[in-house]
């Protein structure tokens, strides 16, 4: 359909709902942690018979996407209708300032009538007028674990959130999974010895244990949702109700969240239209749809399908009700995780998936101490990784990653077989990495800005009104920051020397980068390295600082990484710390000498790095 008649449509079917005739409800059932293992998608393990019954009665949705591997980032997407990319709020909890013209969904929906409940997850990773984002301030008129749909006035129709952390990786330890099988009589849905693994986990007790545990959760969870759906057909409105059920992110398990591949951003999505709303449907009850969908989409089309205005700043796109569109990519985004930085961007076709390491001397399986903590599953694959009792596609995880990767879905569901460099994949290639450069230099992607910036350059301002003005040299950082991480530094270093030279402290940090990448190749740069130690810009020397350790250069390193960790703001401080662990962990300097001069008392996700040194290095 074209796009005039597309919104000749719109307009006629939104002049029927101001005309008096009804609205349809929106209900969103959300669960943590769980890419589609659903027996409804196939899955042989699991025991999801209320789900399996939701999804002959819905529509299944094969290529739905969280834009961001994580809770957070996820949430902070799905409120506002942007990525969260380009907010500046992708880094897992923080706390960024947001211009005042973004619109939330619920005061869309609010603002037409509706009543709108959060049950009662928020995490969003927004300030507001100087304070933490509260659900006060997005339009919520209830969010708390008794918010509830049935408090609003007679006949007034509603947008209801419900969330579980039932599927919730936390959810694995014994203390959590013995206590909660108490109320839940144990049933092993999968008993360990019969948990098939994906090829990139090894064959451990704990890994099978941790597998056979999150089954058991998922069936919980599946209960919990045929109680969600149970109770709207008795409070009369199932007939008046759209419902979406769907997960915040992928699995719970390690290379599942955080992680961008399938296993970490693809979800299960079920949308069951009832009778008086068919017509909005795009297939027929218990079909499915390779529509590729992501949570960017969600609030347009939730405002599409209620016959309502799109604000014009939302990002996403209505892949339901009139005006739809189909896309042909999805955006996937990942920056911080817990006290561990990455930047990873990626598109995901119907038939390929792309990603661009910007931080390739970084490993997927970072020390994060939380998982490390919850999931017994974690240190297991560690420690056979240590003992040399890992293949090559189960190493990896732990290991330097690739500047770009490529996959093909269909004869590589895991994303294991990096297709990069291979001659007949070049084209493909190609289309893609011009996708993603349009994608990022489209929406003004903040990712490539370190967060110990953000106040500096944003000013008085907003880290998402500086990357939107002509102040944020955006094609000139994309291109330092691709060429970094290829190792394309230019005949003689020459590229490299230049950003190292540039006025802006991004396109410095980016040339100091791409000579941290290159460990002891990049021995001819030791000069100009040592020159930007007292560099004005603290996430400049944190880098350049690393980049000398690997030198052999740590008289020089430690003390200007120290100096950071004790006088930096909080994400300074925390880039300095994870520099220190990095030295230490890479063999550049001795991790008793990395020990000894880490400050004690750091702020905030800082400690976690010394917590994670200690107790799992």
């Amino acid at each position: 359909m074209d796009r005039i008649a597309s919104l000749v449509l719109l307009f006629l079917w939104s002049s029927l709902l101001s005309h008096g005739a009804d609205r349809p409800n929106i209900l969103w059932i959300t669960s943590e942690d769980n890419s589609p293992y659903l027996g409804c998608y196939g899955d042989l393990q699991a025991k999801t018979p209320h789900l399996d019954r939701f999804s002959e009665q819905g529509v299944r949705y094969l290529n739905a996407f969280s834009s961001a591997p994580v809770c957070s980032a996820a949430r902070s997407t799905l409120i506002t209708g942007m990525n969260a990319s380009t907010l500046g709020v992708h880094n897992h909890r923080s706390s960024v300032p947001v211009p005042r013209g973004v619109v939330y969904y619920p005061q869309v929906f609010r603002e037409a009538g509706y009543y709108c409940t959060n049950n009662s997850k928020t995490d969003y990773n927004m300030s507001i007028n100087g304070k933490r984002a509260g659900w006060k301030d997005v339009g919520w008129h209830e969010s708390n674990g008794r918010a509830h749909y049935r408090n609003r006035r007679k006949g007034q129709p509603f947008f209801a959130v419900f969330n579980t952390t039932l599927s919730h990786e936390g959810q694995t330890t014994e203390k959590a999974y013995r206590g909660r099988m108490k109320e839940n009589p144990p049933r092993r849905v999968v008993p360990p010895a019969k948990v098939i693994l994906p090829p990139y986990h090894p064959d451990t007790p704990a890994i099978r244990e941790n597998w056979s545990r999150y089954f058991d959760n998922l069936s919980l969870m599946d209960k919990w949702v045929g109680e969600k759906l149970h109770e709207l057909e008795e409070l009369g409105e199932a007939e008046n109700t759209i419902v979406f059920y769907y997960a915040d992110h992928g699995g719970a398990l390690p290379r599942g969240k955080r992680n961008i591949h399938d296993s970490g951003s693809r979800v299960p999505l079920i949308i069951r239209f009832p009778e008086k709303w068919k017509h909005l449907a795009p297939e027929n009850p218990g079909e499915t749809s390779d529509q590729l969908v992501a949570f960017v989409d969600f609030p347009a089309t939730a405002v599409n399908l209620c016959g309502l205005e799109i604000p014009g700043i939302w990002e996403g796109r209505p892949f339901l009700g009139p005006a739809a569109e189909e896309r042909e990519f999805v955006y996937l985004f990942r920056g911080r995780m817990d006290e561990r930085y990455d930047t990873v961007r990626a598109v995901r076709t119907k038939e390929h998936l792309y990603v661009h390491n910007f931080s390739p001397h970084r490993p997927l399986g970072q020390a994060y101490t939380y998982p490390f903590r919850v999931l017994a599953s974690m240190g297991s694959w560690y420690e056979a990784f240590k003992a040399g009792k890992c293949n090559d596609d189960q190493a990896r995880y732990w290991q330097r990653k690739k500047a770009e990767e490529l996959y093909i879905i269909k004869n590589d569901p895991f994303q294991i077989r990096n297709l990069i460099g291979e001659k007949d994949h070049r084209d493909v290639l190609n289309d893609l990495r011009a996708k993603l450069r349009d994608e990022i230099l489209s929406t003004r992607d903040t990712g490539l800005i370190p967060e110990g910036m953000y106040g500096r350059l944003a000013g008085s301002g907003t880290i998402h009104e500086f990357a939107q003005s002509e102040s944020y040299l955006a094609d000139e950082v994309l291109s330092a920051a691709s060429r970094a991480v290829r190792g394309d530094l230019g005949a003689g270093f020459s590229f490299a020397r230049k950003c190292m030279q540039h006025d802006s402290p991004l396109i410095r940090y980016w040339g100091v980068t791409g000579a941290l990448m290159l460990g002891g190749e990049g021995a001819p740069l030791k000069d100009d390295l040592t020159e930007l130690l007292d560099d004005p810009v603290y996430d400049v020397r944190v880098v350049v600082a690393e980049a000398l350790g690997h030198l052999g250069e740590s008289a020089k390193a430690l003390p200007v990484l120290v100096k950071v960790v004790n006088e930096g703001n909080v994400y300074e401080s925390l880039a300095a710390a994870n520099a220190l662990e990095a030295l230490g962990r890479d063999g550049a300097v001795p991790m008793a000498t990395v020990k000894a001069v880490m400050p004690k008392k750091i702020r905030a996700e800082g400690a976690r790095v010394v917590e994670a040194i200690e107790k799992i290095r």
